[in-house]
């Protein structure tokens, strides 16, 4: 299997198989990724996504270009030409469940737009990110939508000119992930923190989600008026008044994602 899926507890593991080619993205890898988004979608207890890869050199090394002899890893229909890790990237944006990056080695290339795409990252402190496209006589295109909402601008056009690797240290520095701990830690802080979203609303993250990615294209004033909108219909959920109730209470809640 070139996608392992595991579920513990509220929390959906995804990881790539493939560590003889340093889990490489191609066809099969993307389509069980995307396969294992829809699953835990459509599982009422699965709180939160975990996405990582198989071993401890790599958590993602790119496209794997060994498949074809023009070098790309994947077929595109000329009648179709859409490339499958754009649908990815969408269903990820539009996933409901907070998908959270468990960098447990190299990402690279495509491997670095993951964990990009993802909501959160922790990466293992031997872990390196970079793009090293521009070696080959390439630019990171495909991934680069996801690079600018991540990577300060400067450091985009360093990392995609040069193509250089950085350290989980320096991605930590740059904003690129959110902490980087002992390779013999990752599983421990990665549990520690997944059970921590578990505990909080489902509606809350699905809607904020939702308002996130709305308001971050939209000029100040237009997200403004947005969220007044957003902020009277996350009130209204049950979760809300669940978590009103608790407070006043003095209580954990109760959320069931309504």
């Amino acid at each position: 299997m070139s996608v392992l899926v595991s579920k513990s507890g509220a929390v959906q593991r995804i990881e790539i198989n493939r560590p003889e080619r340093r889990n490489a993205l191609n066809a099969a890898v993307v389509q069980g990724i995307g396969d294992g988004i829809r699953k835990a979608q459509a599982d009422a207890e699965i709180r939160v996504i975990v996405l990582t890869g198989s071993g401890d050199k790599a958590f993602c090394a790119g496209g794997d270009l060994a498949p074809a002899a023009d070098g790309a890893p994947f077929t595109v229909d000329p009648a179709h030409p859409r490339n499958p890790v754009v649908d990815l990237f969408k269903l990820m944006e539009q996933c409901d469940l907070p998908i959270i990056a468990r960098v447990n080695g190299h990402a690279l290339a495509g491997g670095f737009g993951l964990v990009c795409a993802c909501d959160m990252a922790i990466a293992s402190d031997a872990a390196t990110f970079g793009v090293p496209e521009s070696k080959i006589g390439l630019f990171p295109m495909m991934i680069m939508p996801y690079m600018l909402r991540v990577t300060p601008l400067r450091r985009f056009m360093e990392l995609c000119m040069t193509g250089e690797p950085i350290s989980a240290a320096r991605a930590m520095d740059w904003g690129i992930v959110n902490e980087t701990v002992p390779a013999d830690q990752l599983d421990a802080r990665v549990d520690a923190f997944t059970a921590l979203l578990a505990q909080r609303s489902p509606s809350a993250i699905r809607l904020g989600k939702q308002g996130f990615h709305a308001m971050r294209d939209m000029a100040v004033l237009q997200a403004l008026e947005y969220a007044q909108l957003m902020l009277p219909m996350m009130a209204r959920t049950e979760d809300a008044k669940e978590g009103m109730r608790a407070f006043q209470e003095k209580r954990a809640p109760d959320f069931k994602g309504n």
